[in-house]
């Protein structure tokens, strides 16, 4: 039978999950067609209505489950299954770890081609809640009423959440102290569709370590009415230490515009991973979970072996907080990042913390990279942390000519780092145990970091 027959729409069918998809959907087949099941776990078996039909494969939606895991429990929050986040709440964070651990090895298996990887198991959290030190709540109107939430999945529909077991507890608030002032005050609130109103978004940052808090306001335009009974407001607050006006008057989907105005306190918060001290202002790049941010790369730290005469690259290097880990044990850290405002913040992080031996260069790595091995740089320890895409090929050929004894990849997607590793494994390179990283508790996605040692020869 032709595969593409298999499935119809409405009708249900009996399916075993044997996997999760990277967006938390249960994996099953059926006569060998693929079926995406929303909310069913693998090896739980369920009877499944057919909801759309497509080429290769198809979804499906949970009628009654036959059999349960025993990684199976309730979601903790009310807007699981409407908002687009923490897709794996119905599993015990045991088994996510599990999950995360299984889903490394299976890439390096099926992608990279490795026969028996050694994965570690994923580093977890002792308390995986309130752990976000970044919300972005965004504003909307329900039956008359202002609403702080998240957008539901693939759409751009407000699902009402403001108290979110990821985001810190101070959180709401912070929300309620806003409602307050544009309930009592009348302001309006942005309406995608006919780009109008004022206040658009609101995003909370928190520094762990320091108990400050940012709090910013996104508007459509700064002709924001009663700014300063807004302030009085959100200062009582406990740890409010900056309140700042951003302006975003453009049709688009990102969150932040490029304009900001500090309307109390100072235009940043600090916060420490380790030792090293981070000042964030509104626009600043931070790892959204800094004490798992502390545990990866720290393990990175550990890997590169560093002591104190080497000369080290970081690639994708961002604020610098892997280059500023490293250059506490390094004789040298060149960073190397194509993001401007990155550079400039990681060039403030070395000056605020006393570090005068790592330099930092704007660029993309695939053109900076070929410029500082012919200039004759030949590091000792390189270290990779790339966006999703993984390496460029280029960044790759230039990493294999310049020969370094250590690449400690740090990754934040098991596809590409499988894809990553299988070239420099062809290129004379060998796989140390590879460390999953569990940053997004909750959420599929994982971190895993590898030490790669030169050997001279194809591995």
């Amino acid at each position: 039978m032709n595969k593409e027959c298999v499935v119809k729409a409405g009708e249900l069918y009996d399916i075993k999950a044997t996997d999760i998809s990277t967006s938390g959907d249960g994996i099953g087949k059926v006569n060998g067609f693929t079926v995406f099941v929303k909310g069913l776990l693998p090896e739980e078996s369920a009877k499944v209505k057919i909801t759309e039909v497509r080429k290769r494969f198809a979804f499906g939606e949970v009628v009654s489950i036959n059999e349960k895991s025993p990684y199976r429990t309730e979601p903790f929050c009310s807007c699981f299954d409407m908002c687009g986040g923490c897709s794996l709440q119905h599993m015990t964070y045991e088994g996510q770890l599990k999950f995360k651990t299984k889903r490394i090895k299976d890439v390096l298996e099926r992608i990279g081609k490795f026969e028996n990887p050694v994965v570690l198991d994923t580093i977890g959290m002792e308390n995986p809640y309130h752990y976000r030190n970044k919300m972005q709540y965004h504003v909307s109107e329900e039956n008359g009423k202002c609403v702080f939430g998240f957008y539901s999945e693939k759409s751009h529909r407000v699902v009402p959440c403001e108290n979110c077991y990821v985001g810190s507890e101070e959180n709401n608030k912070i929300l309620n102290a806003v409602k307050k002032y544009i309930d009592e005050f009348k302001i309006s609130i942005y309406d995608r569709k006919t780009h109008s109103g004022a206040i658009r978004h609101v995003v909370i940052r928190n520094a762990k370590a320091t108990g400050e808090i940012m709090v910013c306001i996104v508007v459509n335009d700064n002709k924001l009415p009663k700014k300063d009974k807004l302030v009085s407001y959100l200062k009582e607050i406990d740890g409010v230490k900056s309140i700042v006006l951003n302006v975003n008057e453009k049709k688009t989907n990102v969150i932040m515009g490029e304009k900001s105005f500090v309307l109390y306190g100072r235009g940043y918060i600090t916060d420490y991973i380790g030792d090293i001290r981070f000042d964030i202002s509104p626009l600043s790049f931070y790892q959204v979970n800094p004490v798992q941010t502390n545990v990866l790369y720290s393990k990175a730290l550990e890997l590169a072996g560093l002591t104190g005469s080497e000369n080290v690259l970081d690639i994708y290097c961002g604020i610098g907080t892997i280059s500023l880990f490293l250059a506490q044990k390094a004789k040298k850290v060149i960073g190397i990042e194509i993001v401007p405002e990155a550079v400039n913040d990681a060039k403030h992080n070395a000056e605020i913390n006393g570090i005068t031996n790592a330099e930092f260069i704007v660029g993309s790595a695939e053109d900076i990279i070929p410029e500082v091995y012919e200039k004759g740089y030949m590091p000792d320890v390189v270290v990779v942390d790339p966006p999703r895409k993984g390496c460029d090929e280029k960044v790759l050929e230039t990493i294999i000519k310049m020969k370094p004894e250590k690449v400690v990849y740090v990754s934040c997607e098991p596809s590409t780092f499988a894809r990553d590793l299988k070239m420099l494994c062809e290129n004379g390179y060998i796989a140390g145990e590879v460390q999953g990283v569990d940053q997004f508790c909750h959420g599929t996605h994982v971190e895993s970091v590898i030490m790669m040692t030169y050997c001279g020869e194809e591995a």
